[in-house]
Formats: structure tokens, C-alpha cells, sequence
């Protein structure tokens, strides 16, 4: 399970690591709380149909609905709409690293007011190993541009915190399949941000380019789809804290993408703050000995 665990934590950062790249290229001509609302509605959709017969579940599943409101709010509503907005000003690769916070947020949590699972010497020894990866990693150069649009950072870290809190509230629904509540949470941020895009902006006038609505397909299958029965099995399997260490690995994916398609070099920081990353994420998800 341990394996399997580690597995599912490094897929899950793949597929969200390379999310930060398709929103920056869905904002070029869709307005944030419009992706978002197209993202929450087709995704919620999709997940639905993967339920089949199943979808009864999500009204009889035993966890109070205020619970897939408080999940689809944190872990869709707030996040998707403040990094698509923030993605406009800044990088994708700042708004990565802004974004890795998640497990310390999660944490923090935990520790200070949910305890719903133990807060461990070794799960906080896993985020400083994490952090201390991440700053090894980008350097200090990494953050030269921030300050410039401060409003923007402060939204990704917000965004931050929300999928902090979201895996602290995800933990209510470890007994249910993985896909009740990814399609419970999905569906229901639907609702909330379809009337808000229309509140906010002009959805029906506008004129996205085929480079953009493959970028929100992606987010829709990859991000969405996929990505959240990923994260809810590891709710279930690891807890909050462990299935938030994908943060920290999300910044690997960036870099490797770099390596691999646009020729970019490696560096001794890289392989030692790999080593540290991964160490941390193993630390978060070992389960304890009986």
C-alpha cells in the first residue's frame, strides 16, 4: 500500500503540476470564472457518468450535503477562479510555486484545530523537507518578479490555503467510493460558478481560440476527471497531509517538462532538492508502524 500510496501521490502531481500551464493558456481568451464555471460543469459531468448506475450514491451516501458544499467551495470554487484570475498577471511557474504551500496550510490545520488524523514528529519533518526542497529548487532568482503584482501572488497563496483546507474537509468522505464525491463536489461548484460568470462577466460573447479550448478540455479530463478520484482515494488511504505533499511535487513536474521539451539544463540544486522533495512526500505518506 505504501508503494501504491507513493504512486498515486506522483501521479496525481503530474497531472495537476502540468494544470498551472493549461489555465495560464485557457485565460488568454476565456475569462477565469467562465473556465472555471466550463471546468466544474463538463468535469462534474464526466465524473457522473463514470458513477453510472451508481449516481444514486451521491444523495444516499450517508455524509451531510453542507459537507459537498464545504468541499466544492475549497477545493474548486475559490482555487480554480483565484489562479486562472492571478494566471493573467503572473507566471505559471511562480503561480506553481505560490501553490506548493498546500501541505503547511493542511498541516497547520490538522495540527491546531480538526486532529482528525495523529500530527506526527515525522509528518513535520516531511513538510520542512518538502519546503526546503522547493526553495532548493527554484532559488531565489524564482521569486525576483514577485512584489510586482502582489494582488495576484496573495491570490495564489489564498488558493493555496483553500486546497489546504480542502483536504482537511475531504476527510469526511474516506469512506464513500473515490467518485461520489469528486462528482458531489464537481456538480455542486458548477452551480455556484455558472450564475457567478454570468454575474461577473460576459460567457456567451465570448470568442476563445482553439488553443485555449483545448487547454480547458485538458483541465476538464486531466485536472478534473482524473485528478480528483486520484485525490479522494488518497484522502482515504494517506489522509489530509499526505495527499497535499503532491504540492511540493508539482514543481518537479515543471522542471521536468523544462528538461524534456524545451532543452533546459539541470543543476546540482535540482538533484538535491529532488532528494529532499521526495524524501519529505515519503515521510507524509508512510503509514505509522503498529
Amino acid at each position: 500500500m505504501t508503494g501504491r500510496s507513493i504512486a498515486l501521490v506522483c501521479a496525481l502531481s503530474i497531472v495537476w503540476g502540468s494544470s498551472f500551464a493549461l489555465i495560464k493558456i485557457a485565460v488568454e481568451t476565456i475569462p477565469p470564472v467562465t473556465g472555471a464555471a466550463i471546468r466544474a460543469l463538463l468535469g462534474g459531468i464526466l465524473l457522473a457518468a463514470l458513477l453510472g448506475r451508481a449516481l444514486p450514491s451521491l444523495w444516499q451516501s450517508g455524509v451531510p450535503l453542507r459537507s459537498f458544499w464545504v468541499q466544492a467551495i475549497l477545493n474548486c470554487v475559490i482555487p480554480w477562479t483565484f489562479v486562472a484570475w492571478a494566471s493573467r498577471a503572473i507566471d505559471s511557474s511562480l503561480a506553481t510555486v505560490l501553490n506548493s504551500l498546500s501541505p503547511i496550510f493542511a498541516f497547520l490545520l490538522t495540527w491546531g484545530i480538526t486532529r482528525h488524523e495523529p500530527v506526527t514528529g515525522r509528518k513535520f519533518a516531511g513538510v520542512l523537507l518538502g519546503l526546503a526542497g522547493v526553495f532548493v529548487i527554484v532559488g531565489i532568482e524564482a521569486f525576483s518578479g514577485m512584489g510586482q503584482h502582489t494582488v495576484a501572488e496573495l491570490a495564489c497563496v489564498a488558493g493555496s490555503l483553500s486546497y489546504g483546507a480542502a483536504a482537511v474537509v475531504g476527510s469526511r468522505f474516506r469512506t464513500l467510493s473515490p467518485l461520489v464525491p469528486a462528482a458531489g463536489s464537481t456538480l455542486l461548484s458548477a452551480v455556484i460558478l455558472i450564475p457567478l460568470a454570468f454575474l461577473v462577466e460576459q460567457p456567451l460573447s465570448v470568442q476563445a481560440s482553439l488553443r485555449s479550448i483545448l487547454a480547458v478540455a485538458g483541465l476538464i479530463v486531466f485536472s478534473t476527471g482524473i485528478a480528483f478520484v486520484i485525490y479522494f482515494k488518497l484522502i482515504a488511504t494517506v489522509g489530509s497531509i499526505g495527499t497535499t505533499s503532491q504540492a511540493y511535487l508539482r514543481i518537479l513536474v515543471g522542471i521536468a517538462v523544462g528538461i524534456a521539451f524545451l532543452g533546459e539544463k539541470p543543476s546540482i540544486g535540482l538533484f538535491a532538492g529532488a532528494a529532499l522533495v521526495v524524501a519529505g512526500v515519503i515521510a507524509m505518506t508512510m503509514p505509522a508502524r503498529r
